[in-house]
């Protein structure tokens, strides 16, 4: 009597649920890197300013000056953040560091010298990362109604379809490139995921 891992499968749609199982999870998994593709604080701290700073979209000239510096800070945030990466050291602690050529320097002294931090090595895919965050964080901030309010006004009337479709777009791009090549890291301001706990 055969057992039944050696009986053959007589459902003929199981490959197709397991194939349709795994495009639909590189789908949600798509979706997951694009909201981890910006760090968490440095979105939080442009919605919480954006209608302070522009008057609610009502702009002087010092509040055109103090957006352009929130858009500075928050975009430099946005690409430093794809440089870092964090660490459990052996005393279960969470180190961060930001990556370069020849490994991970750490922020704060771990005294662990146990922890390989050369295995977190600067790679190619990091800076096409940081390129995606800081044009996903430019759509983002670029198009959200204060803003367009405080710098181009006209544009928010005449352009009202590129307004609504743009976002969109660059989202799907930014999504289909996550899912093909997903990012890795877990630096400042990206929510740590469990594998990377556990590692």
């Amino acid at each position: 009597m055969a057992s039944d891992s050696e009986r053959p499968s007589l459902s003929p749609l199981k490959g197709t649920t397991t194939q349709t199982k795994t495009i639909g999870d590189r789908t949600f998994q798509g979706l997951g890197n694009l909201i981890k593709l910006l760090p968490t604080g440095t979105l939080f701290i442009f919605q919480f300013l954006t209608p302070v700073l522009t008057n609610y979209g009502k702009c002087q000239t010092i509040n055109k000056y103090l957006v352009g510096a929130l858009l500075f800070f928050c975009g430099f945030n946005c690409f430093f953040s794809c440089f870092t990466d964090s660490y459990r050291g052996t005393d279960g602690r969470l180190y961060y560091g930001v990556v370069t050529k020849d490994g991970l320097w750490p922020l704060s002294d771990s005294s662990d010298k146990s922890i390989n931090l050369s295995r977190y090595k600067l790679q190619l895919g990091d800076f096409a990362h940081a390129m995606l965050t800081l044009m996903v964080f430019a759509v983002v901030a670029l198009m959200s109604p204060n803003v367009v309010g405080c710098y181009y006004l006209s544009f928010e009337t005449t352009q009202e379809t590129l307004l609504v479709v743009l976002p969109s777009v660059v989202g799907f791009i930014a999504s289909a490139i996550f899912a093909v090549f997903p990012h890795m890291r877990h630096g400042i301001g990206y929510p740590l995921t469990h594998e990377a706990a556990v590692a």
